[in-house]
């Protein structure tokens, strides 16, 4: 199984590029892992919100592969402590065979095309946050997920 990191548009800011760069280099000692940009939109000043979610949704359709397991990390999904995150991830590692896919989307959140193709939604925190420091705290609990499962002292109850 590969784990996949699904972001709409790039990640501009040096410091959380450093920080994701850090951590997925880290991450690949447990689990292949990637991130995938999907280009950001150009031109949306005229779009409304609606016509913005549903230009992205084709993009990330386009980047689902057959067989993903497709995780959307939404402010309306699922919370889990880290140990729970960790036990969640065991559990999806042994069930799924191809790609376990967390998708971040755009500045909008997600149309319901993408909602329904989506086996599951989970939260990171109920506070919002940037859709670029979000792609940093994610690959930071990923890892610290890795970190759990194999016993390693980075996480401290």
């Amino acid at each position: 199984m590969k784990i996949t990191l699904l972001v709409v548009g790039k990640t501009v800011e040096s410091y959380f590029v450093r920080g994701i760069e850090e951590y997925s280099k880290r991450l690949v000692h447990y689990v292949p892992f990637e991130t995938v940009v999907i280009p950001e939109l150009r031109n949306t000043k005229s779009l409304s919100a609606d016509q913005q979610k549903e230009r992205e949704a084709d993009l990330i359709l386009k980047a689902i592969l057959p067989g993903d397991y497709i995780v959307l990390l939404d402010e309306h999904g699922k919370e889990f402590t880290s140990l729970q995150f960790a036990s969640y991830l065991e559990k999806k590692m042994a069930n799924v065979s191809k790609r376990l896919v967390f998708v971040v989307g755009g500045p909008y959140g997600f149309s319901d095309r993408i909602y329904n193709v989506a086996q599951e939604k989970i939260s990171l925190s109920k506070m919002t946050y940037s859709h670029q420091m979000i792609r940093l705290i994610f690959v930071e609990q990923l890892y610290r997920a890795m970190t759990i499962l194999n016993n390693e002292p980075y996480h401290h109850e």
